[in-house]
């Protein structure tokens, strides 16, 4: 029994494939927004991608570009069919086609669909690389003098600057690395030895963050030195003082910033994958509608179209099936041919030859 079974005249085939291939050249658009959302996530990262560590962060970005370039081909291609469907005698060309553009189409909306619920499962690897990014970027702060690390500080600052945020996990990861450069360091001062002397590594560390992390719109004058000594500074409890630099971490802040955009993407996504799926299901309809048409050999008659010719139980055995024969047809069986009748048939109408056969001798 078909599923979904529909009945169309003529003028109902014909208006479906023209609002087919309206919704087509409309779902070409959409294949440019998903190409487009794509681009923008892939730059959105690179222009970060130096506190990002190397990982599998652009799989979407990717995977939305591809799926747009192909969204355009296809429904480019879905367009003209639709177009031509209008024509019976027109369809007859595109009859043996449709039926495998359906299944790619098929196969298409679904990558759509993986693609739209990566933009939503991405939030762990997405963190994991802030958090490694973040930490190199933090500890490599003072090599201003080094190549391949001088522009660190200055990315940092920007960072902290833009996103209002401080250190990775927030403003004490500063208490725990040298940030200082050596060469701003006065080896002449007791403070300074005593702080190196200090540490087991030999690091400089100080209960202070960089300028970056100051946040402007405190009334009181940035406090970024001896954070946690309160003798240090009048009428300052860094306890219960709100302090006048940012709390959040830049993990977090980041982690927020794409997080919100892969959702407004995702959701963007969803969308076109409903859209898509609704053009297949018409598209669908029009095939088979048009397909029962041409077996009638009334082109003016009505004309019965479907989702599925039988149910969904029957379908997948069927297909199921196909799929366990599938190579079988043509596998040889060395064994049964050696037994097979029509090896080696000896024509008895021309003739008998004298074959002289020797025997074996037996061993000795």
């Amino acid at each position: 029994m078909a599923v979904l079974k529909v009945k169309f005249t003529k003028t109902k085939r014909d208006k479906l494939a023209q609002v087919l291939w309206i919704l087509n050249w409309v779902s070409v658009v959409s294949g440019i927004i998903l190409f487009s959302l794509g681009l923008f996530l892939k730059i959105e990262i690179k222009k970060r991608n130096e506190v990002m560590a190397k990982g599998d962060i652009n799989s979407v970005p990717n995977m939305l570009i591809s799926v747009g370039v192909i969204a355009c081909i296809i429904n480019f291609l879905g367009g003209k069919i639709c177009y031509d469907c209008s024509d019976a005698n027109k369809f007859s060309r595109w009859k043996l086609v449709m039926l495998p553009y359906i299944v790619c189409t098929f196969c298409f909306t679904f990558c759509i669909l993986v693609g739209a619920l990566m933009c939503y499962t991405m939030r762990n690897e997405l963190e994991e690389s802030l958090y490694l990014g973040l930490r190199d970027a933090i500890k490599f702060y003072k090599d201003t003098d080094i190549p391949g690390r001088c522009f660190l500080k200055k990315t940092v600052d920007l960072l902290q600057i833009g996103f209002r945020c401080c250190g990775n996990n927030g403003f004490r990861d500063w208490f725990e690395i040298q940030w200082v450069s050596p060469r701003y360091l006065n080896m002449a001062s007791k403070e300074v030895l005593d702080r190196l002397k200090s540490n087991v590594d030999g690091k400089f560390l100080v209960d202070g963050v960089p300028f970056s992390c100051c946040n402007p719109s405190s009334p009181r004058p940035c406090i970024q030195y001896q954070l946690t000594n309160n003798s240090a500074h009048y009428n300052y409890d860094f306890l219960t003082e709100e302090l006048n630099i940012w709390m959040k971490g830049c993990r977090e802040a980041l982690l927020d910033y794409y997080t919100g955009i892969m959702r407004s993407i995702g959701i963007a996504a969803l969308l076109i994958w409903l859209f898509e799926l609704s053009v297949l299901i018409g598209v669908r309809y029009l095939q088979t509608a048009m397909k029962n048409v041409l077996l009638l050999g009334d082109l003016e008659g009505e004309s019965d179209g479907w989702l599925l010719e039988n149910s969904f139980v029957e379908t997948a055995k069927y297909n199921i099936n196909i799929i366990k024969n599938l190579g079988k047809a043509n596998q040889i069986s060395t064994v049964s041919s050696m037994n097979d009748p029509n090896i080696d048939v000896q024509n008895t109408e021309s003739g008998k030859t004298n074959i002289t056969t020797k025997s074996i001798p037996a061993a000795r």
